[in-house]
C-alpha cells in the first residue's frame, strides 16, 4: 500500500456518524475538496439507500471494482458490508479468484463478468449485456456501471493518496507489494 500522502482534514475525519460510528478515513481525505465532499456524499448516499440493486448485487461489484483495482482501502470496508448483505466469507474470498473458478450463480456471474468488462475497457460487451438484461430491469442496468464506477473512483483516491486501512478490517486478500499491487 501507498503511504499515506494526503493527512486528513481533522475536523472531518474524526467526527462520529450520526450512528456514532466513526466516518470513513477516506472522507477527510476528499473533504481537502469541499466543492466535491458533499455532492459526493449525496451521490454515494443515493447509490446506497435508493438504488435498486440488491445489496448483495451491489456488494458483489463493489467487491469485484476494489479487487480488480488492488485497493485494499475499499476490498476492506466492502467484506464488512458485503457480509452485511448476506455473501458469506467463502463467496467474499471467490470474488478475488477468476470468476470460472467459482461456484456462481448464472446472475452473479454475468455481474462478475459486467465488473470485469467496465474495469477492461470500460465496456460492458454485448454477450454479457444481453445476459444482464434478460435478468434486470432498465433501471439495474444503468445502476451496474455507477456501481462499479463509483468503487473504481474510491479505489482511484483511496490508492493514489495513500488511504490507509483500518487495522481491525480485512486485508486485502493474496500478496501484495508496496504499492497495494
Amino acid at each position: 500500500m501507498t503511504a499515506r500522502r494526503v493527512d486528513p482534514v481533522p475536523r472531518i475525519e474524526p467526527l462520529p456518524n450520526e450512528d456514532g460510528s466513526e466516518r470513513l478515513p477516506i472522507l477527510g481525505t476528499i473533504a481537502h475538496h469541499p466543492a466535491l465532499l458533499e455532492p459526493f456524499l449525496a451521490f454515494a448516499a443515493t447509490l446506497a439507500l435508493r438504488g435498486v440493486l440488491t445489496r448483495r448485487h451491489s456488494e458483489l461489484l463493489a467487491l469485484r471494482a476494489a479487487w480488480n483495482c488492488r485497493s485494499p482501502f475499499e476490498w476492506g470496508h466492502h467484506v464488512s458490508y458485503a457480509l452485511a448483505a448476506g455473501l458469506d466469507e467463502h463467496e467474499i474470498a471467490r470474488v478475488a479468484r477468476p470468476i470460472d473458478d467459482a461456484d456462481w450463480s448464472e446472475v452473479e456471474r454475468d455481474l462478475l463478468c459486467a465488473a470485469d468488462e467496465l474495469h477492461e475497457d470500460q465496456h460492458i460487451g454485448d454477450a454479457t449485456w444481453n445476459r444482464l438484461r434478460a435478468q434486470f430491469s432498465e433501471a439495474q442496468l444503468v445502476e451496474i456501471p455507477f456501481v462499479v464506477g463509483n468503487y473504481t473512483m474510491l479505489s482511484m483516491v483511496a490508492n493514489a493518496t495513500g488511504v490507509p486501512l483500518e487495522a481491525d478490517l480485512p486485508p486485502f486478500p493474496g500478496r501484495t507489494t508496496a504499492n497495494g499491487r
